[in-house]
């Protein structure tokens, strides 16, 4: 079960299946796939924070499901894999900023959704562990976010054990950006929202558009990209409120796009 509620500019996503330590079924990936894309287009929210009811965030795939699919046919199971991918990519390349708040256990794809968002406020008492090999399996899907956030020595550590590690340890590895006290990672997270929901919309979703491509370009083609995402930001009316709003010493007024 999947909550939405909005709170002015901000979007609050919940996974709300605490007995089943809200596990990836597949119908929590598809709504939340659906919750992710209708946001795209839901003119009035500026940022996006993710939560979860119970002691777990999410303990990553429903191994129900996955032992049911040990006997299902190979595209099935490449067909229930394209799904968790295209989830893990809508977030990471989301044109809104996506935050997890997380305040419990964080496991296997469960620790790779929140590698997957853009930011990552926890509790002194969260934990992660990426536990794939414990069970035999791969944490293939999770590794694409998983090295892009922590670097490649952090990460071989991570899968190779199997092991959980603290929020403390997660924070040095640059795994979260914010350590908050127990039961404050929430309201530390719906903050964080509101503080960057003031900045321009199209500069934001630009930039994330920038986050997810650049890390795959060669330093010309970066830079040619860049450049060329410089000069189109020139033109927009975006650039134009927020130069003359700071000269006139006021807070800008981003134009509002239309639901669509």
């Amino acid at each position: 079960m999947l909550h939405l509620e909005h709170h002015g500019p901000i979007a609050r996503l919940t996974l709300a299946s605490p007995e089943n330590r809200n596990a990836l079924s597949p119908q929590m990936v598809q709504d939340l796939l659906g919750a992710f894309e209708d946001l795209k287009t839901h003119a009035s929210t500026r940022a996006i924070v993710l939560s979860a009811e119970g002691k777990v965030f999410c303990s990553g795939a429903d191994l129900k499901n996955l032992h049911h699919l040990l006997s299902a046919s190979s595209e099935d199971n490449l067909q229930d894999s394209r799904q968790l991918a295209r989830l893990f990519e809508t977030i990471y390349t989301h044109p809104k900023p996506i935050i997890a708040a997380i305040e419990g256990k964080a496991i296997a794809g469960g620790a790779g959704l929140a590698s997957a968002c853009d930011l990552v406020v926890a509790s002194s008492e969260a934990s992660f562990a990426y536990t794939e090999v414990k069970l035999g399996f791969v944490a293939a899907i999770v590794m694409v976010f998983l090295l892009r956030s922590v670097g490649e020595k952090h990460a071989r550590e991570l899968l190779l054990t199997g092991d959980a590690i603290s929020a403390a340890e997660a924070y040095r590895m640059g795994l979260i950006n914010r350590l908050t006290e127990p039961g404050q990672a929430l309201s530390r997270a719906m903050q964080l929202a509101e503080h960057i929901a003031r900045n321009s919309p199209v500069a934001l979703s630009s930039t994330k558009t920038l986050l997810a491509n650049l890390p795959s370009m060669g330093l010309h083609e970066a830079l040619q990209h860049a450049a060329q995402m410089n000069a189109w930001a020139r033109t927009t009316s975006d650039l134009k409120e927020g130069i003359t709003s700071f000269l006139e010493k006021r807070a800008p007024k981003w134009q509002e796009p239309s639901d669509g």
